[in-house]
Order: structure tokens, then C-alpha cells, then sequence
């Protein structure tokens, strides 16, 4: 049973991988329809979206070239989303609800993905978060920049690096016990889930305007002194040292 399991998940994952850069092909595409490019910019915000976290994951691991350019499907995918783009304005409610639930299914994916490569090459826990987090979010930050926008990322929105982090961090976990194929499913699963309730209750991290820490330098001078040691030499036969807090 579990020998199956793991035959059929690797093309489970590469569906969802493919539905995925469909997917942010398409939001490149609605980026550019919002910005009334033409088909260029629907073409460039397209494979930016979908393929530019992933190649720059590749390009730091170092490990040959990106998967983008050497599979054929993946750019005529991103392709594919941006003619979409061009030919419906997906701005339903039924439409944007189905974007939500595949976009947190493929993000959790990429996640993934990009934990367990960084891992198989060798790094670790830390370059794993990162590279797994750049690889379901970079490519919308890099969309987003070329478009003359914010990146959505950086704050204001619904979680969405968080869910990614999530979901790396579930990757990392069940590597560590050789699960990596049983890891995939269980952070691509948690990932939709995350992100689609984060979109649901609208959960976003504060923002720095929303908090600020205030310490004037006379409170913190009084801290310093109160919590400051003083080792005083004591004079009792066995000629040792006492330390004592003020």
C-alpha cells in the first residue's frame, strides 16, 4: 500500500506543480490586464509570476540548470495562463474562491519543494525554510516589482508567507524521519488549508504601525545600573568571591 503511495504521489505532485504555474500564470496575466499592458507584459508578468521563485531557487542551489528550462511544459504553461488572462477577467465569485483554494494547494506544493531540494543538496534546516518560502513566494514579489508594485508579501494582505513557512517547516520535519514523499502530501494539504482559512478570517500579521516600543535614555540608564552585578571580594578564609545583585 505504501509502496503505491509513493509511486503515484511524485505525479500527483508534478499535476499540482503544473497546476501551479498555471495558476500564477494567470494572476501575472490579471496584474497585467489591471496595468493594460499588452500581450508582451501579459507574457513577461506571466512567466515572472509562475517560474521566476522557483529558477531562482535553482540558480542558488547551484544544482544544473532551472527545472523551467529544461522541462518544455513549464513554459508553455506560464504561457497558457497569460492567454487565459487575456480572454476571461476571472473576477466571479465562484472564479476567485477556486483561485484561493489551488493557489494555497500549489503553495504549500512549492513550499515543499523547495525545502526537500535545498535539503537534498546538502543544506540545512535554515536554507531549507528560506529557499522553500523563495520558491512559493518569489515569484509574485518579482511580478509585483516589475509591475511597479508592493509585493503583496511584504505585509497589508492576508498570511501568505506564513502558510509557505508552515509548510516547510512540516517538509523539513518529516525529511528528518526519511518521509519526504508522505512529507509533500501533508504540507501541500496543510498549506491549502492555511491559506485558504487566513483568506476566510482575513488573519494578517501586525504591522509596525500598529505597536511601537518606547525607552528614553533615562529608563535606560536606570535599567542598566539596576541591572548591573557588582563581584566584591570578600575577605573570609577561603578567599573566595561573592556576587551579588544590586
Amino acid at each position: 500500500m505504501l509502496d503505491a503511495l509513493n509511486h503515484a504521489l511524485p505525479d500527483f505532485f508534478r499535476a499540482i506543480d503544473l497546476l501551479g504555474v498555471l495558476l500564477n500564470g494567470i494572476l501575472g496575466g490579471r496584474l497585467a490586464r489591471s496595468k493594460g499592458f499588452d500581450a508582451v507584459g501579459f507574457a513577461v508578468l506571466a512567466i515572472m509570476s509562475a517560474l521566476a521563485g522557483g529558477m531562482l531557487r535553482d540558480v542558488l542551489l547551484q544544482s544544473g540548470p532551472p527545472v523551467a528550462l529544461t522541462d518544455p511544459y513549464y513554459l508553455g504553461t506560464a504561457l497558457t495562463g497569460a492567454v487565459i488572462a487575456m480572454l476571461w477577467k476571472f473576477d466571479s465569485r465562484p472564479a476567485r474562491i477556486a483561485m484561493v483554494v489551488a493557489d494555497g494547494t500549489v503553495l504549500g506544493c512549492w513550499a515543499a519543494t523547495g525545502a526537500l531540494k535545498t535539503l537534498n543538496a546538502g543544506f540545512g534546516v535554515l536554507p531549507a525554510l528560506m529557499l522553500g518560502i523563495i520558491t512559493a513566494v518569489g515569484g509574485g514579489a518579482i511580478r509585483d516589482i516589475s509591475a511597479g508594485n508592493i509585493p503583496q508579501v511584504f505585509g497589508g494582505n492576508n498570511l501568505y508567507a506564513t502558510p509557505a513557512a508552515v509548510s516547510a517547516a512540516i517538509m523539513v520535519a518529516f525529511h528528518g524521519f526519511a518521509l519526504s514523499t508522505i512529507g509533500m502530501l501533508v504540507a501541500t494539504i496543510v498549506g491549502s488549508a492555511f491559506t485558504v482559512v487566513s483568506h476566510w478570517r482575513r488573519w494578517q500579521l501586525p504591522s509596525t504601525g500598529d505597536w511601537t516600543l518606547t525607552v528614553t535614555s533615562s529608563q535606560l540608564r536606570r535599567f542598566m545600573r539596576g541591572s548591573a552585578i557588582r563581584v566584591v571580594r570578600s575577605d573570609d578564609r577561603d578567599g573566595r568571591g561573592i556576587a551579588e545583585a544590586e
